[in-house]
């Protein structure tokens, strides 16, 4: 009997060494300190969130929530909704989260998708979208071939893609102006179902430069081919109520590229982290424009993880998170140095793998205070419902 206790404690202790070494590694200059939950209802499906800090501290953290339609009786779980809402949670110290969200915005011709906070320098937010509109089933006899459907199956319904938007916001969150239509991407072949070409859309976070220019990278279906997504730059100068075509990010005739987030390092370079597909090992790339966004190189990163989201650190390095879709599904990152560009060697750090299954990820990080990061994404736990969730973590501030 004692023998056997003795080992159950030596197993114990030994799971305890395993878990104490998940939660911290030195390597990565990364100590997780605990795991949040932001918002979770089970008769919603809540994805896709991105978050800022206001400059008294506030957190405001956005997602997409829709009916969690297994709930009627429908098979599997969909991102196309008629009720999708962009709304919008508060934290004055990214623990304790207000129970009900308040609506950003619904949109009047369908669901809305993954809402991209960027605050701006005079404290002005702004939140981008795009749109699904519900149809009927057999449009795709109806309308042309540069109307993007997505086909629905038995009890899901099909949608079109109507392109992206913006809303605005210049009492912090209080009310929203919008939405307003970006320019279309030139090369974009796509059309909404009024014929008219394709306002600019993407998830990714954007960038207010130094110089005041607002980047987005955003995606498009060239004239080449319907079945390969490419990415270009977008500007603004006036706060992001017009925007300006600049240059594409990464074109490839094989592999696709969609959902990206910029950064603009310390000695100006741009510098946009990429998910892609048909590419070789389902790598991410990235892509570094050495002169003020008038061109683009890409490479792969050399690892797996999406999409990915970058953040400042006080000693100027830079925070890259990413969600992990396959086995141990989870959430991961690494630290870069200043300019991004040890993304090859930067160890990496585990900050979840207890995830249910594929559907989960879309990081997107927020300083707590010099020594402490939020890293906010949606989750679940065997397949069940999706929630949003967070991670408190310690940074090591050394730059290295």
């Amino acid at each position: 009997m004692k023998s056997g206790i003795v080992s159950f404690i030596v197993i114990m202790l030994f799971w305890g060494v395993i878990n104490v070494k998940a939660q911290s590694s030195p390597e990565s200059g990364l100590r997780k300190i605990k795991d949040v939950i932001i918002y979770k209802d089970s008769l919603y499906y809540s994805a896709f969130p991105s978050v800022i800090k206001r400059p008294d501290g506030e957190l405001l953290v956005a997602f997409r929530r829709a009916p969690d339609r297994r709930l009627f009786g429908q098979e599997g779980i969909t991102h196309t909704d008629a009720n999708s809402y962009l709304v919008m949670v508060r934290s004055l110290d990214g623990e304790n989260w207000t129970k009900e969200p308040d609506l950003i915005f619904a949109h009047p011709f369908g669901g809305s998708q993954d809402p991209c906070l960027l605050q701006l320098k005079d404290g002005t937010l702004i939140c981008i979208s795009y749109t699904w509109g519900p149809i009927r089933s057999d449009a795709d006899s109806i309308l042309n071939a540069k109307i993007t459907l997505h086909k629905g199956k038995g009890q899901v319904p099909t949608f079109t893609f109507m392109g992206g938007y913006i809303v605005r916001s210049a009492n912090g969150g209080k009310s929203w102006q919008g939405p307003i239509y970006p320019i279309n991407v030139p090369t974009d072949v796509q059309q909404n179902v009024y014929g008219k070409p394709l306002p600019a859309y993407n998830r990714g976070a954007l960038y207010e430069g130094k110089k005041g220019l607002i980047y987005w990278v955003v995606a498009s279906k060239d004239a080449e081919s319907l079945n390969t997504t490419s990415t270009h730059l977008l500007t603004s100068a006036d706060k992001g109520l017009s925007w300006k075509y600049s240059c594409p990010v990464a074109t490839d005739k094989k592999v696709s590229f969609n959902e990206t987030s910029i950064y603009e390092t310390p000695k100006g370079d741009l510098v946009a982290f990429l998910r892609t597909a048909d590419m070789p090992e389902e790598h991410s790339c990235i892509a570094r424009s050495t002169d003020a966004g008038k061109s683009f190189q890409w490479q792969s990163l050399g690892f797996y993880g999406y999409p990915l989201h970058t953040l400042k650190l006080p000693d100027n390095r830079v925070l890259l998170t990413y969600g992990y879709r396959h086995k141990p599904y989870g959430i991961r990152g690494r630290i870069l140095n200043a300019e991004c560009t040890n993304f090859a060697t930067a160890p990496e750090f585990v900050i979840r793998a207890d995830g249910g299954s594929g559907d989960l990820g879309y990081c997107w990080s927020e300083l707590l205070d010099k020594n402490r990061v939020l890293v906010v994404y949606y989750f679940n736990h065997n397949n069940g419902n999706r929630y949003i969730a967070g991670s408190i973590l310690e940074i090591e501030n050394k730059a290295k």
